[in-house]
């Protein structure tokens, strides 16, 4: 049931491709289930039918709760990351250096989680609404896979103080009050508020850009959250190749008029391509100095 090492170290690639095929639902056209509509517009048609209120009103009232949703999920992660740390939240492997009971860790044990799924929620609002829940439920099945596998590598690894961990605070609903002493870490503001920049614009797409009732506008308001967020993250662990795919993209869009999607996924490869050289160079110079 819970996660294996190989889906932990793939979690960002698997995550995102959830979260693609909730947007693509290629079943929509193939086998003509559902309709090709977002499930923001969905929910107020949905709304509006139950005759509590006009579809002029229920608009708005989805859009609102889209926009609560978003700030919940980059309050939870820009929380959650500014306390447990860069290199811990972005780390391929499962860390297990020290417990975590200051800011929102002392009141849920997965607060990363908690707010990805509500970023997720809210992004799934400009998906179809067939769409959205394929993504919801797989993504639903994933954290909760990710965490169990979490559990299980800290409870080895950390022993007696992870299980009074677990057994004081919860895993997913938190305490209105903290039960656990703090533990005195400092929070790194600028750096979380940096790498979690997709949840950030997701907040801003359903808070600002979703009152224009644009669909296109909405959809590119997340994806150049998305990849924002890369940049930024790319900048912080891996700065040569996170400039090529900017220099790239800059030029292919406006120079070639490559269409943006096309010149995000080839600079995406030349970035991987030049990552793996400088990870390969970096090996074998290890391997000449052992």
């Amino acid at each position: 049931m819970r996660a294996t090492e190989i889906e932990f170290r793939l979690r960002m690639p698997i995550i995102a491709a959830f979260v693609l095929l909730g947007f693509w639902a290629p079943w929509i056209g193939e086998a003509d289930l559902g309709k090709r509509i977002s499930l923001l517009e969905w929910l107020a048609l949905e709304l509006s039918r139950t005759g509590l209120l006009r579809f002029t009103y229920a608009t708005p009232v989805v859009i609102v709760l889209g926009a609560l949703f978003g700030l919940i999920g980059a309050v939870m992660r820009v929380w959650g990351a500014a306390y447990l740390g860069y290199a811990t939240v972005q780390n391929s492997r499962m860390q297990a250096g020290w417990m975590m009971a200051d800011g929102p860790y002392r009141y849920m044990r997965n607060p990363l989680y908690v707010g990805s799924w509500f970023t997720l929620a809210a992004t799934a609002l400009v998906m179809p609404p067939t769409g959205a829940l394929v993504a919801i439920v797989l993504l639903t099945a994933f954290y909760f896979r990710l965490t169990l596998g979490e559990e299980a590598f800290l409870a080895a690894t950390l022993g007696e103080p992870y299980r009074d961990y677990r057994q004081a605070v919860p895993r997913f609903v938190p305490r209105l009050r903290g039960s656990l002493p703090r533990a005195g870490n400092s929070p790194h503001w600028l750096t979380a508020l940096f790498t979690e920049l997709f949840p950030i614009g997701v907040l801003i797409t359903l808070a600002g850009l979703a009152w224009r009732y644009d669909h296109q506008l909405m959809l590119e308001g997340i994806f150049w959250s998305f990849i924002a967020s890369l940049l930024a993250r790319g900048l912080m662990k891996a700065l040569i190749p996170t400039l090529a795919f900017a220099a790239f993209f800059a030029a292919a869009t406006e120079w070639f008029h490559m269409y943006w999607p096309k010149a995000a996924l080839i600079g995406f490869g030349i970035a991987l391509i030049m990552q793996a050289i400088f990870f390969g160079a970096q090996k074998a110079k290890q391997s000449q100095s052992a």
